[in-house]
């Protein structure tokens, strides 16, 4: 199995490499050989040789950036996403996805227009709370945090369900996108080490569904996902 992560070195924010680190040691946990790239702004890959793809969350400075380098892919996810491969961006790389970003001084920025959802920055206002999410495609809850300062309209394709936490704006009660097999979410942990249900799910994806993963050395990330799960739940009730 061969993983790209794009942009490690300028998308890292909220220690979200783990969200590699997490997915390469359960691939080998089941005995499977992995490869990963690390590609930066200096660089090209041919991302079509890739079984998945992350990106990171960085700074708004440091996404404009990223955002004008990873027009070059633009064609080429579209065909990777198109295939069903998996990917998964989380913070606001995801945003980068979409027809236009709306910086807080007002200047537009056109995305890679894999998506048409449009994000708008707040000016000065980030918006940050405790999670819970479902989703479509598990009977298990995810559990993170969002720390964002952007307003996202008009996803046709949400990738959560909001049950406690911020949803893509103020008046949405979805969160993220999901386009195929490609995951951008705003729910950070890293989401893959807080989630490992979620982990497996993306695992299984890679290597085939029909597969039966070994999980058994995700003991304790289970058991520590299930008392942040039981003390949101919590929470969330005593405010209700």
């Amino acid at each position: 199995m061969k993983i790209l992560h794009l942009y490690y070195d300028i998308m890292n924010l909220y220690g979200e490499y783990a969200n590699v680190l997490a997915l390469e040691r359960l691939l080998r946990a089941n005995n499977i050989d992995v490869t990963t790239d690390k590609i930066t702004l200096d660089e090209k890959a041919d991302i079509s040789v890739y079984d998945f793809i992350y990106i990171g969350s960085g700074t708004e400075r440091n996404q404009k950036v990223v955002l004008e380098n990873l027009k070059q892919y633009a064609e080429d996810l579209k065909t990777y996403t198109e295939n069903g491969k998996t990917a998964l961006l989380t913070g606001n790389s995801f945003e980068m996805l979409g027809k236009t970003i709306t910086d807080s001084k007002g200047k537009i920025f056109d995305g890679i227009g894999l998506s048409e959802f449009e994000t708008t920055e707040q000016n000065k206002k980030r918006m940050t709370a405790d999670a819970i999410f479902s989703a479509d495609f598990s009977d298990k809850k995810l559990v993170g945090f969002i720390n964002k300062s952007s307003s996202i309209n008009n996803v046709d394709t949400p990738l959560f369900s909001v049950e406690m936490g911020i949803g893509n704006n103020d008046n949405d009660k979805k969160e993220g996108i999901r386009i195929n097999n490609l995951f951008g979410t705003h729910l950070t942990g890293p989401v893959l080490m807080k989630n490992p249900y979620f982990l497996e799910y993306i695992a299984g994806l890679i290597i085939g569904t029909d597969k039966k993963l070994n999980t058994d050395h995700l003991y304790y990330e289970k058991a520590g996902y299930e008392v942040t799960l039981s003390e949101l739940t919590r929470r969330a009730s005593a405010n209700q």
